[in-house]
């Protein structure tokens, strides 16, 4: 097999002992689980990978969990691991999913961690791509500490805190953009069900990225799963919560490899007291109730958060009054909820139709939305620019040149790092 065809790997612990997987998340190495090795490694054979382009790996990118999964595969035939539990974070969750999915007889047992049956928006990610190619990662590794870790954590660990940093600054930028699109294109809310294995669900309970209303989707929908929250944990809950974690994954481990019958050997029970802030949170949760509502309002503001973004359309709900209410649930129900939900075309086609009607007509605060709507939606600034060109020759100059200064001040909005455009506001004049 060829490194394009497995993934770069490390193994610890006995060489007899049943193997245990650990998937790491976007934009770390195999060392976000150095704390855990010490006490997994006494009845496991841990394998730990690395994604490709970060740590050092080959630059072989992968742009779907499938594809992840498909390495993982063949990275476990080459080791000669027939049978393995899987623990996984964030995308590493995602690559434990798919794998869980593709080949079933592999796994004995599966642990998901800030994950997700569907990671934010596709667009969000794709936009992730847009600042990446025209920045760098420098600007994602920079605001990698208030995405993975909560603010006292932060703050009390500054060593940890510069690791991350720059884990994600030395990661593979292709590689990193093609991760970006495997989450792009992640959605297994309909194939959950097909999972036959023990899943323990684990969320930090200050996660912003993957809420544990995620974790709970994911617990609705595998038949045999168990959902535990950690406090004082966000993103990167192992890193910040190594203890809890670690427990928890004993424990689950232990129990669904000796219930198991079909499995490896089981190995021997670890008893140790369960941290307080762990075994408070873990909890049972039936896909009871969990049936969502499917009516074209409700369809309607899921398309227009995703297009528009949450803050955009928060701001247009507040401003809501009884006058305006109406009017709201119309261009929701019937402009979200029965045109941008067509799939007669793709919602980049969709964007480029509206960004040129709203040029023609002069609608240009529409425009500056739909604008970095059109960024979201996956369009890069160089199509944007091209969309514009065109507008020229059918709609005229004077639109074109109107919407082009629309454009320009959006897209450096949307591609300028933030703290540099913190600096140059500050340094903006203001007029009254």
């Amino acid at each position: 097999m060829t490194p394009a065809q497995t993934l770069q790997h490390r193994t610890d612990g006995p060489d007899n002992a049943p193997v245990l997987v650990l998937g790491p998340a976007l934009g770390t190495t195999w060392h976000m689980w150095d704390r855990q090795i010490p006490e997994l490694t006494r009845n496991w054979r841990v394998l730990r990978f690395d994604l490709p382009g970060h740590g050092g790996s080959p630059a072989y990118s992968a742009d779907s969990a499938d594809a992840f999964a498909e390495r993982l595969l063949a990275t476990l035939d080459r080791l000669g691991v027939e049978r393995c539990g899987y623990v996984g974070c964030s995308l590493g969750g995602a690559i434990g999913i798919q794998l869980a999915l593709r080949a079933p007889q592999r796994v004995t047992s599966l642990a998901l961690i800030s994950a997700s049956p569907r990671f934010a928006t596709p667009d969000s990610w794709r936009q992730r791509g847009v600042v990446i190619r025209t920045n760098g990662l420098d600007p994602i590794a920079r605001t990698t500490p208030e995405r993975w870790f909560t603010p006292g954590f932060a703050a009390a660990q500054p060593a940890i805190v510069e690791w991350a940093v720059q884990m994600v600054r030395t990661t593979d930028p292709g590689c990193y953009i093609a991760a970006c699109e495997a989450l792009a294109s992640f959605d297994v809310r309909e194939s959950l069900g097909r999972i036959g294995v023990g899943t323990l669900v684990v969320a930090g309970a200050e996660d912003e990225v993957t809420p544990p209303a995620e974790a709970r989707a994911l617990v609705a929908g595998i038949p045999d799963a168990r959902l535990a929250i950690v406090p004082g944990a966000s993103h990167l809950t192992p890193v910040e919560q190594p203890g809890a974690v670690t427990d928890l994954l004993i424990r689950h481990f232990t129990t669904t490899w000796q219930e198991s019958a079909a499995g490896p050997p089981a190995p021997a029970p670890v008893i140790s007291p369960v941290p307080q802030q762990a075994s408070a949170v873990a909890e049972l949760e039936s896909g009871e109730g969990s049936a969502l509502r499917t009516d074209a309002y409700e369809a309607g503001m899921k398309v227009r958060r995703e297009v528009l973004g949450d803050a955009h359309v928060d701001r247009s709900l507040e401003e809501t009054d009884d006058f305006t209410e109406d009017f709201q649930n119309f261009i929701t129900r019937y402009a979200w909820g029965e045109v941008w939900t067509r799939p007669g075309i793709d919602r980049r086609t969709r964007s480029v139709i509206t960004m040129t009607a709203l040029a023609a007509q002069g609608h240009h605060d529409e425009l500056a939305f739909h604008v970095r709507a059109a960024l979201r939606n996956g369009l890069t600034p160089d199509e944007i620019k091209e969309v514009l060109l065109q507008t020229a020759v059918y709609c005229g100059v004077p639109v074109a040149n109107a919407a082009f200064a629309v454009a320009q001040r959006v897209i450096r909005e949307e591609t300028t790092p933030e703290d540099r455009r913190a600096g140059e506001e500050e340094n903006e004049p203001h007029g009254n």
